[in-house]
Parts: C-alpha cells; sequence; structure tokens
C-alpha cells in the first residue's frame, strides 16, 4: 500500500464522457480516459483493506489491491501481469463490466466513493497493448483436439485457457465474425470492435483456428464434431429474446432489440444487410419496451440514427437514487442507472405494462397502449404482485424494440445429436462441479447454462470449464 492516505484526501475521479454533442455523431467509444498522472493518482485511492471486497466479488477472483498498488507505483508491466493471471480479456471488463468490484469496495460502502477499479483496469491494459507487454506465446502441444462452440466471452476464455494448456483449439461460430453479443448485441459507443478485433489476431497468432459462418448442426455435423475432437465445450449462449405476444405484434416497425443493434454493428463492421431488412430510425418516434443495459443500447442507437424522439419503458417501479434499503450490500444494488445514452436524449417511464401495438390500414405501427401497473409486497415474502390500474394512454410510435431480456435457446440439431440432458427453451444440463454434460466429453459454459448474466460472468464459466475439460483429458 504505497500511499496510506489517500483515500482520506484523494475523491473519486471518473474520466467521464465525450460532450454529448460531439458524441451523439458518431458510434466511436463514449468514455474517456485519464492522463497517466490522474489514473495513478486514483490507483492510490485503494485501502488494501484486510479482507478486500472486491475480489471477493468479483467473478474472476481479480486480485484488485495487488494490481491497484502496482498502478499507483507506475509499474504498469507488473500490474498487468497480476490481472491476466485471473483475467483474460481486461480490455474487455475494463470498458462494459458493470462493476461488481466496486459495488463491494469498502469505500462504496463506507462514503459513496469508490476506487476507479474499472477504469484502472482498462487502463493497465492498454498501457499494455500499447508497451509490447502483451506478444504472441507458443505453446507446448499435448496432441490433444478441442472444439468450442460459440465465440463469446465465455467460448473465447475456455479457447484461450485450453490453447495456452496445449490444446489445438478450433472455434466454431455462426456469425459472419467472432466475439458473439459482444460483437453484435454491445454498440460500438460502448465498446470498439477493434478491441475485439486487436484480441482475435493474437489468439489467431497462438494458434487458435477460428471457423466463422460455420452453424453445428447446419455448416458442419455435430455427429462430426463429437467424433473429430477429444473434448466439445458448447458456448452458444441465450440469444433468445423474449417476445410480447400480445394484439399487433406482428405489425410494421414492432421489433426485437437485436435486430437493431445486429444491425448497426454489422454496418459499422461493412457487412452488408438485406435493404429489405433494413431498419432506420430517421425521423421516427421510437417505443423501447424494457428498461435494462439493451434497452439503453437501442436509446444510443436510436439516437445516433437520427430519431425524432425516443422514449424508454419499464414494468417495474423506478428504483431509487444511490442507495436501495431494499437491496443492502452483499446484494446487488438496485438504483437508478442513468447510462450515456439516456443523457442523450430519452423520456423514461416506469411501472407501465404494454396491452396492445396500434396499426394503420396499411399495417404500420402507429402507437402503443399501455396501462400503469402497481406493485406491492407478495405476501409469502415471493415475488413482488403487480395490479393493473385500469389507467391507460396511447404512445405515439413509428417503431418499437422489444428489450425484455432473453431465454434460453430453442433445443437444435446441436443438442439433439449430442443427446445432452435438454428440453426445449431449458439451460443446457450440467455437473454444477465441473459444467460437464450427460456425454462424457461434453461441456458446457457461459449463458446457454446459466442464462443471461454479464460478461464478467460468462468469463468466469469459460474458465471453469477449460479446466474441467484439461482435468478430464489428463485423467485419460
Amino acid at each position: 500500500m504505497g500511499n496510506p492516505k489517500a483515500f482520506l484526501t484523494i475523491h473519486r475521479q471518473e474520466a467521464g464522457y465525450r460532450p454529448i454533442h460531439e458524441r451523439i455523431g458518431d458510434f466511436t467509444e463514449v468514455e474517456q480516459t485519464l492522463n497517466s498522472s490522474d489514473r495513478r493518482t486514483q490507483a492510490s485511492r485503494c485501502m488494501d483493506c484486510g479482507i478486500p471486497f472486491c475480489h471477493w466479488a468479483c467473478p474472476i477472483d481479480n486480485k484488485q489491491p495487488e494490481w491497484q498498488d502496482f498502478l499507483y507505483k507506475g509499474k504498469y508491466k507488473e500490474a498487468f501481469h497480476v490481472l491476466q493471471q485471473t483475467c483474460d480479456f481486461p480490455e474487455f471488463t475494463g470498458r462494459i463490466c458493470p462493476a461488481l468490484c466496486e459495488k463491494s469496495c469498502v469505500l462504496k460502502l463506507s462514503c459513496n466513493e469508490p476506487v476507479t477499479i474499472r477504469e484502472n483496469e482498462a487502463s493497465i491494459a492498454e498501457m499494455a497493448f500499447r508497451e509490447g507487454y502483451i506478444k504472441p506465446v507458443t505453446p507446448v502441444r499435448n496432441g490433444m483436439k478441442v472444439a468450442v462452440i460459440g465465440s463469446g466471452p465465455a467460448g473465447l476464455t475456455a479457447a484461450n485457457r485450453l490453447n495456452h494448456a496445449g490444446y489445438e483449439v478450433t472455434v466454431f461460430e455462426k456469425d459472419e465474425l467472432p466475439g458473439g453479443l459482444m460483437r453484435f448485441g454491445i454498440p460500438n459507443f460502448k465498446l470498439g470492435k477493434n478491441i475485439i478485433d486487436r484480441r482475435i489476431r493474437l489468439m489467431e497468432q497462438e494458434g487458435i483456428v477460428f471457423k466463422n459462418n460455420t452453424k453445428v448442426g447446419d455448416n458442419v455435423s455435430a455427429k462430426t464434431i463429437a467424433t473429430t475432437f477429444d473434448a466439445v465445450c458448447i458456448a452458444v449462449g441465450c440469444e433468445v429474446p423474449r417476445d410480447l405476444p400480445i394484439e399487433g405484434r406482428n405489425l410494421k416497425g414492432v421489433h426485437f432489440a437485436l435486430e437493431l443493434l445486429g444491425q448497426q454493428n454489422r454496418k459499422l463492421q461493412g457487412i452488408a444487410v438485406p435493404a429489405k431488412e433494413l431498419i432506420n430510425c430517421k425521423g421516427k418516434k421510437v417505443l423501447v419496451i424494457g428498461g435494462g443495459d439493451t434497452g439503453s443500447d437501442c436509446v444510443g442507437t436510436s439516437n445516433r440514427q437520427g430519431a425524432a424522439s425516443v422514449t424508454q419503458i419499464e414494468i417495474l417501479q423506478k428504483p431509487p437514487v444511490d442507495h436501495n434499503p431494499a437491496t443492502p450490500w452483499p446484494m446487488y444494488p438496485q438504483v437508478l442507472k442513468t447510462s450515456s445514452s439516456h443523457e442523450e436524449g430519452c423520456i423514461r417511464r416506469w411501472s407501465l405494462t404494454t396491452n396492445r401495438f396500434i396499426g394503420d390500414e396499411k399495417g404500420q405501427l402507429k402507437g402503443v397502449e399501455v396501462e400503469e401497473v402497481e406493485w406491492s409486497p407478495a405476501t409469502d415474502g415471493g415475488r413482488p404482485e403487480m395490479k393493473k390500474t385500469g389507467k391507460t394512454e396511447i404512445i405515439d410510435a413509428d417503431l418499437v424494440f422489444l428489450a425484455m431480456g432473453f431465454v434460453y435457446p430453442e433445443q437444435n440439431g446441436l443438442i439433439a445429436e449430442l443427446s445432452l440432458a435438454v428440453t426445449s427453451r431449458k439451460a443446457i444440463a450440467v455437473d454444477p462441479a465441473t459444467n460437464r454434460t450427460a456425454n462424457t466429453n461434453i461441456f458446457a459454459c457461459g449463458d446457454s447454462v446459466d442464462g443471461t448474466s454479464l460478461v464478467v460472468k460468462a468469463m468466469a464459466s469459460g474458465r471453469k470449464a477449460a479446466e474441467s475439460i484439461d482435468k478430464y483429458l489428463n485423467s485419460k
């Protein structure tokens, strides 16, 4: 602990966002960075607690106090060495992780000024790339091969770990490029795709083979995969959006959130999108249904496309600001989150359920009927109970984006052919201790097992699967 009194005299300083008038016109990352001096000063605020709750709260067990101290002392190489032991891709988590560590920082719990752990992590990662601390390694091969199906954060982590352990790893990706929802779900203004490309190039240099546009079960049979490789790791994610099957659902202008987000990311990547499928928010009244991060991403994307107005509604109650007594630590705090996208222009409303979509004679969406709801605690202490109030109104809308979360992937050829213990719209069943499925050499990880979650939790699951695969193959 280089400066034992820094937390008493130095306040939290965030890098903040680029000015709204500047960032609203492009899809470049909105978050700024501090200069190296200010960044080191922020790292000095770490108290090196006797029991580091930040480490306890991190799904991948990052050793925050250790690398904060190295960063404060200007020892970037040492800081990165400690960081990379637990985090395979700090350049991702340093940008898009909700920082569970910061929610448990003692300075958060005591004075609501946690250490800027996430920003510091990104700073270390970028310095490591810039200074050449990150170089391709040449693993010693052990003669065994592993297939990873899916290249989201879970699949990439499993592939990276197994490759470094000496296995020949092939990653099968159904989309045009690797990255999963980080590539085609998260907007560029939160995670520039050049950051993903940089990491994929490094992984390829280290020997990992990526087979894009290859859907197992369609382009290549699951039987071929199962018989060609010594082990298989399924990391297909959880990309089936939750639908809203109400009156007017088939009207023109009602879309899933990922239709908008995926299209925009593909266009920025130079991937052609069929003209008849293009969604353009320019001059349109946009309604986003769902108050989470995906909904926020739709808000930012709609504004950048030139929407006339953007409204976001949420069926739950408006959460309190800063502190919620209903979710005390160590629970994740359910508090009001205002994203960079919300700052750029958005009407936000809560406690509204959607009754029906309203269209014109040509089948084009024109409005949405919503109704106020009230929430009351359940008598048995379970989930709160919702009651409709009868107070309805019509929100004018030319486009609606459904951002209500995701469900488990439908049973498909891959799952059926590998005879996994899974049924339609259910998670892939695994042994929680090993992430192994009913088939001895088939493992699964990430959202396909746990349901939609965080990038950092998917990475933790991928690491666990890689360790189990390594242990299994070594036992053979």
